[in-house]
């Protein structure tokens, strides 16, 4: 059974998809399953923002074929580890935790960067072009961390 990972944000169209793509792209596929999920529905169905599909292009990754869903309970009974990307995800997240076990699953995700400085990945959706380079590599860096830890837990 692999282990599954989910990586959530606000709309599951800018900071998700990326972290997505590049952690799915550091981990063997038949150990690990990756997805990606948004707090709001406002993107339910839909591709990734245009400037992450082409930020992550760019880095030799295809992110396009992704599509937007919102994050709901019974992902805490099927994925293993949960990274929001800041703390307002976070919240919204615990929030629908049903207890303890559910909490502990929720993690930020620039904590493997940062631990316990609890940083935000910030949003870059309305913001300029250059911001999505920048949270690519911020992303870049913590899914590293990420997959390297659990590839060594997992071995």
């Amino acid at each position: 059974m692999p282990v599954k990972i989910l990586m959530v944000c606000l709309g599951n169209i800018c900071r998700s998809p990326l972290a997505e793509g590049l952690l799915a792209s550091k981990l063997p596929k038949e150990k690990f399953t990756v997805d990606s999920a948004g707090t709001g529905d406002w993107h339910v169905g839909s591709c990734p923002d245009e400037r992450s599909i082409e930020v992550a292009h760019r880095n030799g990754l295809d992110i396009s074929k992704q599509k937007g869903r919102q994050f709901k309970v019974s992902d805490f009974d099927n994925f293993d580890h949960i990274y929001v990307m800041d703390s307002s995800n976070l919240s919204n997240v615990k929030n629908m935790a049903r207890n303890e076990q559910d909490k502990s699953k929720v993690k930020l995700i620039l904590n493997e960067l940062f631990p316990g400085e609890n940083m935000d990945v910030p949003d870059p959706y309305f913001g300029l072009h250059d911001g999505f380079n920048k949270v690519y590599a911020m992303l870049d860096e913590a899914t590293s961390n990420i997959a390297d830890r659990l590839k060594a837990q997992h071995s």
